[in-house]
């Protein structure tokens, strides 16, 4: 069982940053990718990156590619997920999940969810 919070969610203007982080216990964080997901009213939960243990395993969604960077900091059972140049357009809940397989990029590969955090951006 691993337990997730995330936080750093909030309201920001149109071309601002954002960092929001995901706090892990439980079992051994080793053990699993830990991903970030986002969805808005009457969307589909959308994938937007995730971090193998090491680090080396990065892949990003479409939406994410070029614009957040994900990191993890395993000391502290922490990943983040630095977001740049924000738009109306990424208003949403942000969650993290965690997978110790599958296909990391599907949510329903994840078992493990946070509760999510708002991420409002207005223009």
């Amino acid at each position: 069982q691993v337990h997730l919070v995330e936080s750093g969610g909030g309201l920001v203007q149109a071309g601002g940053s954002l960092r929001l982080s995901c706090a892990a216990s439980g079992r051994s964080f080793s053990d699993y990718f830990i991903g970030w997901f986002r969805q808005a009213p009457g969307l589909e939960r959308e994938f937007l990156a995730t971090i193998s243990y090491s680090g080396g395993n990065t892949p990003y969604g479409e939406s994410a590619k070029g614009r957040f960077t994900i990191s993890r900091d395993n000391a502290r059972n922490m990943v983040y997920l630095q977001m740049n140049s924000l738009n109306p357009e990424d208003t949403a809940i942000y969650y993290c999940a965690a997978t110790a397989g599958g296909v990391i990029t599907r949510p329903n590969s994840y078992p493990y969810w946070g509760q999510g955090t708002q991420v409002t951006v207005s223009s």
